[in-house]
């Protein structure tokens, strides 16, 4: 059970760098129109399917979906008052969409995975 530990540990770590990264003063630029939604949207749903795969509970699954897109939205907030990032609906959006693509795969990638598994010889 000391995996599922590390595994837990990994995501909370992910979500910190999120957090660090969302508040940096020199955030990365993807170098192509509206990249930084295509990184906001992908971030948020790798932690989403990260924690969604860790749990096979909807309740705990419900639970960290809002909390990351809480996450999200307070983020936009705390840039605003940074001083040097800015607050955007559109981030919001994208965290948010990302959080929901990732419920969805944390909930096919199981099935997908075990009908793979009985269609091999």
């Amino acid at each position: 059970m000391h995996w599922r530990r590390a595994l837990l540990a990994g995501g909370w770590l992910y979500a910190a760098a999120i957090v660090w990264l969302s508040l940096t003063p020199s955030p990365s630029d993807p170098g192509f129109d509206y990249g930084d939604k295509v990184q906001h949207f992908l971030a948020y749903a790798l932690l989403m399917v990260w924690f969604g795969l860790l749990y096979r509970n909807p309740k705990p699954r419900v639970a960290y979906g809002v909390l990351w897109i809480g996450m999200g939205m307070a983020l936009e907030f705390a840039q605003a008052m940074t001083g040097y990032r800015s607050f955007e609906l559109a981030d919001m959006a994208a965290n948010a969409l990302g959080v929901l693509a990732g419920a969805a795969a944390a909930l096919s990638l199981p099935r997908a995975a075990a009908a793979a598994g009985k269609e091999t010889p």
